[in-house]
Parts: C-alpha cells; structure tokens; sequence
C-alpha cells in the first residue's frame, strides 16, 4: 500500500514535469554552451524528444530511470508495473519510427546526465560531426 495519504500522492504527482525537467536544462545548458543550437519538445514524426537538432536530424531523450523503467519496480502496483511497462514499449517504438525515417536517436539516463555530462554532450557532438561528414559526402558526389 501507498505509505503517503491521497492528497500527499495527489501533491507528489502534481509536480513532477514531462517538460523542462532538471535533467533536460542540464543538458540543453551544455549544448548552448557548446555553441551546439536546438529546439526542445520539438514533434517529429509522431513523438516530441526533449531536444531535436533538426539540422542534422538528431532526436535526444532524457530519460528518468523510474519512469522509463531502468529501476526495478517489482515492488510496485500493478497499475505503476502497466504503465512503466507501456513507456518503456513507446520508447521503442518511438526510437524505430525516428530511425525509420533518417534520425539519429540519442538516449540519456538521468544518472549519465547528471555524473557524465561531458560524455553526453561529447556523444551528440561525436552524432553531429558524423552527419557533416555524411552530408559533405554526398555534395562531393553530385
């Protein structure tokens, strides 16, 4: 059972974001700071990644690890089991559908943002450099 009342679960759900999380400005902060430009929340395809570098067609999520299923949750209801569960399979169906159609998909954990960001920002810079390669590949070949 839930050791919180109604209104104190009510109060706790209330705040936590899907947009703007704390893990997401971290890494929006060190792209810009990067020099590396972006748009957040941006719809591609059909699904909305928390950054979109659109001129390279790269999709970044910053995933928390409850919500996206990484912790374990046997311990949990089955209503919290269900839905962990339907998120982790729109994740994956979600990174398909991108990569089906040309973009790099990208996904952080919440705990390599926040101990490894410099790795972070350092794999999409590495996502963009082998995109301008791709491209100036292709203008020599026309």
């Amino acid at each position: 059972m839930d050791k919180l009342t109604k209104e104190q679960r009510h109060k706790n759900m209330q705040a936590i974001r899907s947009k703007d999380t704390k893990i997401e400005i971290l890494l929006r902060k060190a792209l810009w700071h990067e020099g590396i430009r972006y748009r957040k929340n941006y719809k591609v395809c059909s699904c909305h990644p928390d950054i979109v570098i659109t001129k390279y067609k790269i999709a970044v999520f910053c995933d928390g690890e409850f919500w996206h299923g990484m912790r374990d949750i046997s311990n949990c209801t089955k209503f919290w089991h269900d839905k962990i569960k339907r998120n982790v399979e729109r994740d994956l169906e979600n990174t398909i559908e991108l990569r089906d159609n040309g973009w790099i998909v990208l996904r952080f954990w919440e705990t390599e943002i926040k101990k490894h960001l410099a790795d972070c920002v350092a794999e999409v810079q590495r996502c963009i450099d082998a995109r301008r390669r791709t491209i100036a590949i292709r203008r020599t070949r026309n």
